[in-house]
């Protein structure tokens, strides 16, 4: 059982998310990892850049949230059948300290799966000097699409 304790309906849902978070360019543009992909649960991990700040050096808030959305969305595409796709409709974000560290750690959790609907969160953690803190929190709603190959994968 996973540490969530749901079960994939897919029984290659890493290797599929994988391959979609592969073709997704903006992770690749700001240098974005996903090293944990388990059944409703993924992480990806971001190491500071200059180009990812804001004015004070710091991460940039949209980068943080783009990672959440990013992380949450695919624990939840992990959890859904080969022949599902995933949109994300909505999400609130709670910034809680300034992303002020080497690496952002964005932790995605399937809240409740869906047929139609997937209810998911995000917690980001910024890493500095080794020592992990909780920078956000994100509350998402994800649209399961089924039949249409435009949003597989």
């Amino acid at each position: 059982m996973s540490r969530t304790g749901f079960e994939p309906a897919d029984g290659h849902f890493a290797e599929r998310v994988q391959k979609s978070f592969a073709r997704q360019g903006i992770m690749t543009f700001m240098g974005a990892t996903l090293p944990v992909v388990e059944p409703g649960y993924c992480e990806i991990h971001l190491p500071f850049k200059p180009e990812l700040s804001q004015q004070h050096g710091f991460f940039h808030g949209g980068v943080i949230g783009t990672i959440a959305d990013s992380a949450a969305g695919y624990a939840g595409y992990s959890l859904m059948a080969a022949d599902a796709g995933v949109l994300t409709v909505e999400y609130k974000m709670n910034i809680v300290a300034p992303g002020d560290g080497e690496l952002l750690i964005a932790e995605g959790t399937v809240i409740k799966p869906g047929r139609t609907v997937t209810v998911t969160k995000a917690d980001v953690f910024i890493q500095k000097q080794g020592k992990r803190k909780l920078c956000a929190t994100m509350l998402q709603t994800l649209a399961v699409r089924t039949g249409l190959p435009e949003f597989l994968g």
